[in-house]
């Protein structure tokens, strides 16, 4: 078997990420050497592969979904979002620079999908199947000259081609048919059909419908996918997608001690890697909630300062806000507060930065005696340690150079009383290590509070990427997809139109 597929979406949000994880779970418990690939990524979630490259946290999660090592092979492009108009443009797991989205779309894009391609055929050649995740969706007309991600790949590697789409966001038939006619002949032959996602209540309702559809694009149903609770795994856009008043999500059994543990997460602007706090809401009794006002730390039992892409300007609105006031209050009270990354770069004495904001020199909130100089090469590390006694490891993403002046040394960073500061991302999955700085944090919180003692993140996290199976396996039509994937797309589908303007 050489196979391949593509999961494209009539939207971003359709689905595309967890169905690829999910697709890639079931071929491998049919024995199958999968990989997962996505050309171009959006994201401020990213990760750290063994090699030191920095991809994608939703092609890392798919990886795992593989069983296997994420590699730069998997998401040879990444851009990093600075703003409304730019990004840091990340190939091949290393940063070459930041671009407006004009520049980016401009040339630099098309001259980039050889690079991509041959990616991908150095993925082909060493496994059975590789699933590929599209961007947004194939019928942005305006971005198809250059598209490398969608159906420009699709091309280039004769890849069929299955459309996901969310039909909680209602509809879902229009944006099936409307995907499909505004894609050129070339185009339309590879698009194979149509994955529902996220449907609630009684599928015999919507068959007529997806009947109907086959008869108007000649092209069928993959299958139905319920909705389900706490699929949202490694969410990719930290840009687009606002979290501020969620609260994360987790299935978990009922407190062991008397009280909760509740976790406050500073919504700064492009906050990066908020995936780090998952780990917290796994805990059975930790509340993790996201919040952009100063009253809603007051009954949290910690505060966090996540990652992000923009520290000088995330310290701004901290300030503007309100919440730096809050911080600095609760750091005086000797009340848990901790950062990750940029937001350890936040609570820092001093920050120069001539590089991600080019604003210099930049007093930080001055509860932890640290230091910041920004270089211009991007730390890229996967570091391992030990820290309240327990082993932990995790992986850094930073411009920002510490320099430490005191305090009592934690992980790479410091802490001093109850604030503690850190550019270790992940190192919360680490289970002892989790559980031994929430008994910390109940202690200082004077909460009646008791970490499980049994709760293994890895573990959770394989049962979700098993859930994920379990959809494609129960509800998807498996073994057209098998054929698809084995095949391609059926030859002699119709073309609908009007296709894509000249």
């Amino acid at each position: 078997m050489n196979g391949g597929l593509l999961v494209a979406g009539t939207t971003s949000d359709a689905g595309k990420s967890v169905v690829t994880a999910g697709i890639c779970r079931w071929l491998v418990r049919q024995g199958v050497k999968v990989a997962p690939f996505k050309a171009q990524n959006m994201s401020l979630n990213s990760f750290v592969t063994r090699e030191g490259a920095e991809i994608g946290r939703a092609q890392a999660m798919q990886a795992q979904a593989c069983r296997i090592e994420p590699t730069a092979l998997m998401n040879p492009v990444l851009l990093k979002p600075g703003g409304e108009q730019s990004s840091q443009v990340v190939l091949l797991g290393k940063p070459v620079g930041e671009m407006s989205a004009r520049g980016y779309h401009g040339g630099r894009q098309q001259r980039l999908l050889g690079t991509v391609l041959d990616c991908l055929a150095e993925l082909r050649g060493r496994y059975d199947a590789v699933i590929c995740e599209g961007a947004g969706s194939p019928a942005e007309i305006n971005l198809r000259r250059t598209d490398i991600v969608n159906m420009g790949i699709a091309r280039g590697a004769r890849l069929p081609v299955l459309v996901v789409g969310d039909i909680d966001r209602g509809g879902v038939f229009a944006s099936f048919f409307g995907t499909l006619a505004l894609l050129s002949p070339a185009d339309q032959e590879l698009v194979a059909g149509f994955l529902v996602n996220k449907f609630r209540g009684d599928v015999s309702l919507l068959e007529p419908g997806l009947d109907m559809l086959k008869g108007l694009t000649g092209r069928p149903s993959y299958g139905v996918l319920p909705f389900r609770h706490g699929l949202g795994i490694d969410e990719e856009d930290g840009l687009r997608v606002s979290l501020r008043g969620a609260v994360r999500e987790s299935a978990v059994a009922p407190p062991l001690g008397a009280d909760v543990l509740r976790v406050a997460v500073c919504a700064i602007p492009l906050m990066s890697n908020f995936t780090d706090v998952d780990a917290l809401a796994a805990e059975p009794g930790v509340v993790v909630r996201f919040v952009d006002r100063p009253e809603e730390l007051a009954d949290a039992d910690l505060v966090v300062v996540p990652g992000t892409r923009g520290t000088v300007r995330a310290l701004r609105w901290l300030r503007e806000r309100g919440l730096a006031d809050a911080l600095a209050r609760r750091a005086a009270e000797h009340r848990p507060v901790l950062g990750v990354c940029g937001g350890f770069q936040i609570l820092g004495e001093h920050i120069e930065d001539d590089v991600e904001s080019r604003a210099g020199a930049v007093p930080g909130l001055g509860l932890l005696p640290v230091r910041v100089r920004f270089a211009r090469e991007k730390t890229l590390t996967r570091p391992t340690g030990r820290a309240l006694g327990e082993p932990v490891e995790g992986y850094e993403i930073h411009h920002g150079v510490a320099e430490v002046t005191g305090g009592e040394a934690f992980l790479d960073g410091c802490r001093v009383g109850q604030t503690w500061g850190t550019h270790w991302h992940g190192s919360l999955e680490s289970d002892g290590f989790r559980r031994a700085f929430l008994r910390e944090v109940a202690a200082a919180a004077g909460r009646r509070f008791v970490p499980a003692p049994d709760t293994s993140f890895a573990a959770l996290r394989e049962e979700q990427l098993d859930r994920l199976g379990d959809l494609i396996e129960q509800h998807a039509d498996t073994d057209a997809l098998w054929r698809l994937i084995e095949s391609g797309a059926p030859q002699g589908l119709p073309f609908i139109p009007p296709g894509a303007p000249a």
